[in-house]
């Protein structure tokens, strides 16, 4: 078992880098995007969210300060899922339905965030730091 929780680490830090990793390569569309959802300062904004993930995708991958990860996914997911994700505002059917299945994706990503705070650490097969 602890190599199948090892193998779902490494692909969960690393869904997580890259999806951080595209807050800073896209982050002229993402910031464009950003302010058509009226997010705050979307240009400090866009890689701050970024660092959370990379920061949350490095710790579940080394297994270093997974709580640090942990509270980066929270910090990032619980702001940006309402925000950007608003699809009780859309009107289009089609992007109405974009943004819910997007919206869903997150709790659903942020839940699984919350169970890694359940995990005891250190974990298995890590660097073991921790707090």
């Amino acid at each position: 078992m602890i190599y199948l929780f090892l193998l779902g680490r490494l692909i969960v830090g690393a869904y997580y880098i890259h999806s951080g990793w595209k807050h800073f390569k896209n982050h002229a569309a993402m910031v464009g995007y950003a302010k058509t959802k009226k997010a705050p300062m979307p240009e400090l904004t866009i890689p701050l969210t970024g660092a959370f993930l990379v920061i949350a995708g490095l710790s579940f991958l080394l297994g270093a300060y997974p709580l640090i990860g942990a509270l980066c996914l929270v910090a990032f997911f619980v702001p940006v899922t309402f925000m950007m994700h608003d699809y009780w505002n859309v009107q289009d059917p089609q992007m109405k339905s974009a943004q819910r299945i997007n919206f869903e994706k997150n709790m659903a990503l942020l839940g699984s965030g919350l169970m890694f705070l359940a995990i005891q650490n250190p974990w298995p097969l890590s660097l073991g730091l921790h707090f």
